[in-house]
């Protein structure tokens, strides 16, 4: 059953945009929508300037092309990125491998420990006591200690080597001198106690983690302490972001039409965060010789361009894509914002993701297409999907799915305000993005969430 469509939280009526409530309205189906229900009007999602405003399910009338269900439009970015032939493996230095997927299986190269040591600071005691106490200490890092017989005691530090025949550790509060100097349990020592014994994890020759294992910063300690100084692991995918529109200003205060570009200091950390290297950040302007120029000389695995994917005077993707000959996999996805998204393969081991200019509906083409290509690049293992119940009722789409930012609290997704296309105060403050059906959602309907990559990674290159 379809939710009733209410207005999205912060959103007043005159946010709307006019032009697509008059589509729907020429829209035969909008009259007659079954999901409706009682008569309530359908209320269309913001959308970009340049987004199809005629658009119907399946038709692609209007824009000229068909575009793609969300979810098959994710499925064929996977495809593309499978096609491409895997990059050969690398070896880096450990604290060049964080998010980085392992290539070869991470072995153990020696036994761990790989010697029986102390796993507390007390005394290293041999047979039953009360012992006598040795005046030298067993230290950590230090040669092979002495060895012990019945009734003798020796000090030791955590991560000592054991002394041969001792048979316990007795840690410090457990233990007293008298006054001649002799060893007494205050607790019995068991035979065996607080000793690591050699290969206690593992054996050298076990593995440890398989391929397709993720670069963690405890997988890195695993590998030192396995005695690694390189791993093989699969590189990161390069990227080139080409920015356009003459209309952006790289510093200072938007004036006389001219704005902030957004997406020039976004884009870059967001990919490095999908586990991206990026190459470069160029800005084109709106000059077609200069895409065209651009794209045939890149050699990064995949291209990035934001704004001109529509079909407006100065929008030259499509026709430069058509130019060199590019095979368009995705022209345009059911989704809001960011409908006029596209992929294209440009060369047999090279894709182009071109994101809509407006900043949230670039987000939305990021988590669609660039994020599902780069993760099999990457050789990343896709995320479990899950849902999670909504606390307030959210607007939808007549026939699109929408991306909503909200917030996790109390097991529940809360819906942000300030969800709009060209916004990004909401996805600043957000968690995660709610996947919404088309005709929207009621309070406690589940709802799938597309975490964003800091959320569960962390910041940099993770």
């Amino acid at each position: 059953m379809n939710a009733p469509r209410a207005r999205p939280l912060g959103q007043d009526a005159d946010d709307l945009d006019m032009e697509e409530a008059l589509a729907l309205v020429k829209d035969p189906r909008g009259a007659a929508d079954p999901g409706r229900g009682h008569g309530t009007p359908a209320v269309p999602a913001p959308i970009s300037e340049g987004e199809s405003r005629t658009h119907a399910p399946d038709s692609g009338e209007g824009d000229g092309h068909k575009a793609s269900p969300w979810s098959q439009a994710r499925t064929t970015a996977e495809r593309a990125a499978r096609s491409v032939p895997r990059r050969a493996p690398v070896s880096v230095s450990l604290d060049a491998a964080l998010g980085l997927v392992l290539a070869a299986p991470l072995s153990a190269l020696t036994d761990l420990p790989s010697f029986d040591t102390s796993a507390m600071d007390g005394w290293a005691v041999a047979g039953p006591g009360p012992w006598d106490l040795r005046e030298e200490h067993v230290l950590a890092g230090h040669a092979r200690p002495e060895p012990l017989i019945d009734g003798e005691a020796v000090r030791i530090a955590t991560g000592a080597r054991i002394p041969r025949d001792a048979t316990a550790v007795l840690r410090s509060e457990h233990g007293r001198l008298d006054g001649q100097g002799r060893l007494h349990a205050t607790r019995e020592a068991v035979h065996g106690q607080d000793i690591r014994p050699r290969g206690q994890e593992c054996r050298s020759g076990d593995q440890l983690l398989p391929v397709g294992a993720l670069a963690t910063p405890a997988v890195l300690g695993l590998a030192a302490a396995a005695g690694y100084d390189t791993l093989a692991v699969i590189p990161r995918p390069r990227v080139e972001v080409f920015v356009l529109g003459d209309e952006l200003l790289t510093e200072g205060l938007p004036q006389e039409g001219l704005i902030r570009d957004a997406l020039g200091p976004m884009l870059p950390p967001w990919l490095r965060a999908l586990g991206a290297e990026v190459l470069a950040v160029r800005r084109l302007g709106d000059d077609a010789k200069a895409l065209h120029k651009a794209i045939t000389r890149s050699d990064a695995d995949l291209i990035v361009t934001t704004g001109g994917t529509a079909s407006g005077p100065v929008d030259h993707v499509h026709p430069t894509l058509s130019r060199i000959g590019a095979q368009l996999l995705v022209d345009g996805v059911k989704v809001r914002p960011g409908h006029p998204m596209l992929l294209a393969r440009t060369k047999e081991d090279q894709h182009l993701v071109g994101l809509p200019g407006n900043p949230l509906a670039a987000v939305s083409g990021l988590l669609t297409l660039a994020d599902p290509l780069l993760r099999i690049l990457a050789g990343r293992a896709a995320p479990e999907p899950y849902t999670v119940p909504l606390r307030d009722a959210v607007h939808g789409h007549p026939y699109d799915t929408r991306l909503v930012p909200v917030v996790v609290r109390a097991d529940q997704a809360v819906p942000l305000h300030y969800n709009g296309p060209a916004m990004l105060r909401g996805i600043a403050a957000s968690d995660a993005l709610a996947v919404v059906p088309p005709g929207g959602a009621l309070p406690g309907q589940e709802l799938e969430l597309l975490d964003l990559p800091w959320a569960l990674a962390g910041m940099g290159n993770a």
